[in-house]
């Protein structure tokens, strides 16, 4: 039995499109808060704490389960930008990452029973191009409230790609699940058909 410890839209998009047999429940981390006690952790580290963090959660209340765990983390240098918290947040955000390179590190595991068995952070760079201040209010204009559904005030496979100069990296690793290191994994234990 497979189960995705995320609520996202764009995660269990990405399994489905895959075509794999899986359940979703929530996890019960409160990420702010783990992070908060943390100040220590860098931006590589806060993607995979937290992704093990919402695996272990689902794990034990899933016996047998094979859990995927995921998370994201937007940096610039070592500065982590979360999801804003409202227009405003998300216009400071992205004059801050304006004319920037910054990384989008995603970290993925598999908890089976409260015991991680196998863990990847791939992680990608992305160069925001140096838009003007009419172009970005109207871009917020265009996304409404969809400003803070994802980290840096943007989604790449929507309007969120006008901002942009240059992106390297997986695509998936960019929706925040580095799918073909799952997939691979999930053939080695049997969980998907080789």
């Amino acid at each position: 039995m497979l189960v995705l410890a995320s609520t996202s839209a764009t995660r269990q998009s990405m399994l489905k499109h895959a075509g794999l047999d899986f359940t979703a429940a929530a996890p019960l981390v409160d990420e702010g808060a783990l992070v908060a006690a943390n100040p220590q952790w860098m931006p590589r580290e806060t993607a995979l704490k937290l992704a093990e963090a919402k695996a272990m959660d689902v794990s034990r209340r899933e016996p047998g389960a094979h859990v995927i765990g995921a998370d994201q983390v937007l940096a610039l240098e070592n500065k982590i930008y979360g999801k804003p918290r409202d227009r405003a947040h998300c216009r400071t955000q992205l004059q801050e990452l304006r004319g920037q390179m910054h990384v989008l590190i995603s970290a993925v595991v598999l908890a089976t029973d409260g015991t991680i068995t196998w863990t990847h952070i791939d992680e990608a760079q992305l160069v925001m191009r140096d838009f003007s201040d009419e172009f970005l209010d109207a871009y917020l204009d265009a996304i409404g409230d969809d400003c803070k559904t994802s980290v840096g005030g943007y989604k790449i496979e929507g309007r969120g790609v006008q901002l942009f100069q240059s992106i390297s990296g997986d695509h998936f690793t960019i929706l925040g699940l580095p799918l073909v290191p799952l997939l691979v994994r999930l053939r080695e234990a049997g969980e998907v058909d080789a």
